[in-house]
């Protein structure tokens, strides 16, 4: 890699990143507080959609935390779940145009990958169930898997553990959120890579610590595989 460090494990987002979101979680989300009684249109509705696309791509259940005590808090993550399961049930999943090309060209080269997100361990299942990748992928990791989720290092520190990083400069991270950056930078990463295909631009990846941006996942492999194949967009 030229000098750079050799990337030996990818960490890369689910929703947004390697699955197409098209406002599925938002709307989970939307229907997830209207389900306590926050509803459309209200001033209170506003202020808790703007906290939830302020931390996107963090914890579910911490998200919903932040809005609510413990029981409300529960309430609304199962809401969010159930909500979730009927999107995918009415629309399907499917990946970003050229991630499972990615994911193959990235582990038959050696790196292993692993799958984080911000979702609770059954929606979690629910998506790879769906798209059936539990075997195009090393690991995958959840919030409850690590103690802590995004913006937290805990997750891409998980994965260094469990698959045997000899150095975390080793790890490239990839996602499409600001906090995906954060956790990558937080972690140690020499790689973090911020994608277009989802929740935050540009501008707000870079603040938050990308070291380059990509249009999508399908342009990772290049990158991790050889860093002087794709510019530093920082």
């Amino acid at each position: 890699m030229s000098g750079a460090e050799p990337i030996s494990i990818a960490c890369i987002d689910l929703a947004g990143t390697t699955v197409a979101d098209g406002g599925a979680v938002e709307t989970a989300f939307a229907e997830a507080i209207a389900a306590l009684g926050i509803v459309s249109g209200t001033a209170a509705h506003d202020r808790a959609m703007a906290r939830v696309r302020e931390s996107r791509g963090g914890s579910k259940i911490e998200i919903f935390r932040s809005l609510f005590d413990e029981p409300r808090a529960q309430a609304a993550h199962l809401a969010f779940e159930r909500s979730y399961d009927q999107l995918v049930d009415r629309h399907g999943l499917r990946p970003v145009p050229g991630a499972e090309s990615a994911l193959e060209r990235i582990r038959g080269a050696g790196v292993r990958v692993c799958l984080l997100t911000g979702f609770g361990r059954r929606t979690q299942a629910r998506v790879l169930d769906a798209l059936g990748w539990w075997d195009r992928v090393d690991l995958t990791l959840c919030p409850e898997d690590a103690g802590r989720g995004r913006p937290w290092p805990d997750l891409v520190l998980t994965a260094a553990l469990r698959l045997g990083a000899d150095d975390v400069r080793h790890i490239a991270v990839c996602g499409d959120t600001a906090n995906d950056m954060l956790t990558g930078r937080r972690s140690g990463a020499s790689i973090v890579a911020g994608v277009l295909t989802g929740a935050h631009d540009r501008d707000r990846l870079l603040a938050a610590g990308a070291t380059h941006v990509l249009p999508s996942v399908a342009a990772l492999p290049a990158l991790v595989l050889d860093d002087t194949a794709v510019p530093d967009h920082r």
